[in-house]
């Protein structure tokens, strides 16, 4: 028997499997997949304690309207009849208040701060190298309107302690003066960071295996067995696994698992695209998000990773080209230097980002089992915020105090 079963291999499984394995405890990690091309290996990569606003906001129920009758716009909602997707929707309405974003902003800070001094601390120890940078990230704007919606959150931004500056167009071109920009300014969020996650997540693979963390491939979860408050086996495609504890940490199947054990967790898939570009010339090394297309743009070596839209609905594997054309054609207007071609569908990446209906993730025990703990629901953040939760997670299990509080987290809030 382990002592712990944590169920899937994305970067919130493989950091809660990192924590325990150096906390001295038995661990297995159990994935769906082939644990080669999941969530965590191509996202934007980006570190961003600059994203203390929850996705769940006032300004983005309207906006997203607007931007659901846009075939290339950042953020679309696939018109559904599915129940669980209406029911995701009432409560992310609920949700988006001001008072909610106001009660937000300080937990979601205090996690990604954690996050960041976790990953520096990894990125010293031997057997990893994943391209960590902390020389922050530039928020791009083109218009008056973005200049003062970004003026006023790095204002907030600053009021809670984080390292923000505006900057003039000139300033911008200063930082990384071999790229071309065309923008109206920016905001340098100098706390946020960036990485390498595709190599990351190897690296961690690599040095759990080395450490004796057992890693089951392929081993989808199709039963679980309790009795009374407490879950007894995890049966699955490759075996049934024993444990004291278990954690679900699956992304955006997590709702599955999760209702095997006879539990309701509102997550709701968010499909995004990226892809590869190559840049030999490494004129650029300060990765930055494109405000106005929603497009994050990551340099990784010898090329830049372009990424982004958010497609809210149940799972489907379909490259939908006009959001990905939409990426393509934003590119320029701030980078004119960058002209990448409409990749291939074989070249194009995606993967489905675990969104919680009011923006904050699951993060603690579950209610009604004794040994079930949640780590999952964090949408677009789920690398920036991996280490953290991995390092919480462990906290619960071996007694210990933890690092910030978990009420805003708590994974029972919808029951």
């Amino acid at each position: 028997m382990h002592k712990v079963v944590v169920i899937g291999g994305g970067i919130i499984g493989l950091s809660t499997a990192y924590y325990l394995n150096n906390a001295g405890v038995d661990v297995v990690v159990l994935d769906k997949g082939p644990l080669d091309d999941n969530c965590s290996f191509g996202n934007a990569g980006m570190i961003v304690p600059s994203h203390f606003v929850p996705l769940a906001a006032p300004g983005m129920v309207e906006q997203g309207i607007r931007w659901m009758f846009n075939s290339k716009s950042p953020f679309y909602v696939r018109p559904s009849l599915n129940m669980e997707l209406i029911s995701w929707g009432l409560k992310f309405l609920k949700s988006a208040s001001k008072k909610h974003v106001e009660r937000s902003a300080v937990p979601l800070r205090d996690l990604s701060l954690l996050s960041k001094s976790l990953y520096a601390e990894m990125a010293e120890e031997d057997g990893f190298n994943f391209g960590l940078a902390n020389n922050g990230i530039l928020m791009l704007f083109k218009t008056q309107k973005a200049a003062d919606e970004e003026v006023h959150l790095a204002k907030r931004a600053q009021a809670l302690g984080l390292d923000v500056e505006v900057l003039s167009p000139e300033a911008c071109g200063q930082l990384q003066p071999h790229l071309k920009l065309d923008v109206a300014g920016a905001i340098h969020y100098r706390c946020d960071g960036h990485l390498m996650p595709h190599i990351l997540m190897r690296q961690l693979l690599i040095h759990l295996q080395s450490k004796g963390v057992a890693i089951k491939r392929n081993s989808e979860v199709v039963k679980i067995e309790q009795t009374q408050n407490k879950l007894t086996k995890i049966h699955t495609t490759s075996g049934v696994f024993e444990a004291n504890e278990v954690v679900i940490a699956g992304g955006a199947w997590s709702p599955q698992v999760a209702k095997l054990a006879g539990l309701k967790l509102p997550l709701m898939p968010g499909k995004g695209y990226s892809f590869m570009h190559d840049e030999p010339q490494k004129r650029m090394d300060i990765a930055a998000l494109l405000m106005e297309a929603r497009v994050s743009v990551t340099p990784m070596g010898n090329q830049i990773r372009f990424g982004g839209t958010m497609e809210l609905g149940p799972v489907n594997h379909q490259i939908n080209r006009n959001r990905v054309r939409g990426i393509v054609e934003s590119i320029p207007e701030y980078f004119p230097d960058f002209t990448p071609q409409m990749p291939d569908n074989a070249n194009i990446w995606h993967g489905f980002r675990p969104c919680s209906p009011d923006g904050l993730p699951y993060i603690g025990r579950a209610k009604n089992y004794s040994n079930l703990l949640i780590a999952g629901g964090h949408g677009m953040m789920g690398l920036s915020l991996g280490p953290a939760t991995g390092k919480l997670i462990t906290e619960l299990i071996t007694g210990k105090p933890t690092s910030m509080p978990l009420t805003a987290f708590d994974p029972g809030r919808y029951q």
